[in-house]
This record gives structure tokens, C-alpha cells and sequence, in this order.
């Protein structure tokens, strides 16, 4: 058993060594352009919304408050006259910083780092070969980034070739972390 205060470098290179990767791969690589697409006519869609002041959230419309209600004769005219969908707003008049995310993301990739210190340190031993520390670390790294992502397919019809590119980054960064704590291994 080998103690997490002990990894605290291989913690702490995973992290960073996927804030690196998943900045390359959003900003450099052209693996996400399309993960996104743009609404017909939106500005008209903007010009709807904008008198609203939607205040940040995550929305679903036509939205319905118990199974009871998805019964009534309202509720179904909603659904069948559409549209159907699933929003998160940001809020009105937000201006989009990054920096409070790049620091939340950051601080994930450190507790995805922490996770996979204590289930490879209460697994393995001191002096265990490259590989094994490699291979545990790693598919628990890649677990906490990647695992729960087709849950937002399954059941918000994300496009799944947008969740399978982001499971692909996950498989990137528990690589890197699985090759951080083989190499630092005690």
C-alpha cells in the first residue's frame, strides 16, 4: 500500500498534464469545430429569447413537473407541435471568461489525480513495475474523465459523435495520468 500523500507529484503532473492536452486539443485541433452546430435563423431565435431574461440553468421544454402531468392533453400538444430539446443558458448579457472554468477544470484534474492515487495506492506496492502502476492509474483516470459522458446521448440526444470525441480525450488524459504515475512511482 502505498500512502496518497506520497503521489502528491504524480497528482499533481496528471493534472497538469491534462489542463495541457485538453487545452491542445480544444484550441489547436480541429477534433471539436463541430460539436456545436448554429440554430436556423438565429437571430430571430436570439431576438425571441433575449426579452425573456432566461437566467442561467439548464431548461427543458416543454418542461413538465410530474409523470401525472406528461399525461394531460396540454403536455402532448406541447410535444407534438415541438420543438423538443434540452437548453443550458449561460444567462443574458453574460460575457463569456473562461477563467473561472479553466480553474474549476483545473481543480477537477486535480481530484480525478487524487481518485486514482488512492485506488492505485491501496492496490499496488511500493517498487511495483511501470505497467501495472501505468495501466491502473490510467483506466482510473480515463473512468473519471470519460465514463459518465454517454449518459448526456443516452438520455439528451447529444450527438454521439460528440460524446465519443470527448471519451477520446478522457482515453488521452488517462494515458498521460497513467504514464505520470508509472514514471514517478515509489
Amino acid at each position: 500500500m502505498v500512502s496518497i500523500l506520497s503521489l502528491w507529484l504524480p497528482i499533481l503532473l496528471s493534472a497538469v498534464l491534462a489542463f495541457v492536452a485538453s487545452s491542445v486539443i480544444h484550441m489547436l485541433l480541429p477534433l471539436h469545430k463541430n460539436d456545436f452546430r448554429k440554430i436556423p435563423n438565429e437571430d430571430g431565435a436570439l431576438d425571441a429569447l433575449r426579452p425573456l431574461s432566461i437566467p442561467a440553468g439548464d431548461y427543458m421544454f416543454p418542461y413538465c413537473a410530474s409523470a401525472e402531468a406528461m399525461k394531460s392533453e396540454a403536455y402532448r400538444s406541447k410535444v407534438e407541435s415541438g420543438p423538443v430539446g434540452v437548453m443550458t443558458v449561460f444567462g443574458p448579457a453574460t460575457v463569456f471568461n473562461m477563467g473561472p472554468q479553466l480553474v474549476q477544470w483545473f481543480v477537477y484534474c486535480l481530484f480525478v489525480g487524487v481518485v486514482a492515487a488512492y485506488v492505485t495506492g491501496r492496490s499496488l506496492t511500493a517498487g511495483t513495475d511501470y505497467l501495472e502502476v501505468f495501466r491502473l492509474a490510467g483506466t482510473v483516470s480515463f473512468a473519471c474523465y470519460a465514463m459518465s459522458l454517454p449518459q448526456r446521448s443516452i438520455w439528451y440526444k447529444q450527438s454521439w459523435g460528440s460524446t465519443l470525441r470527448s471519451m477520446l480525450d478522457g482515453l488521452v488524459y488517462g494515458c498521460l495520468a497513467g504514464g505520470a504515475f508509472g514514471w514517478l512511482w515509489p
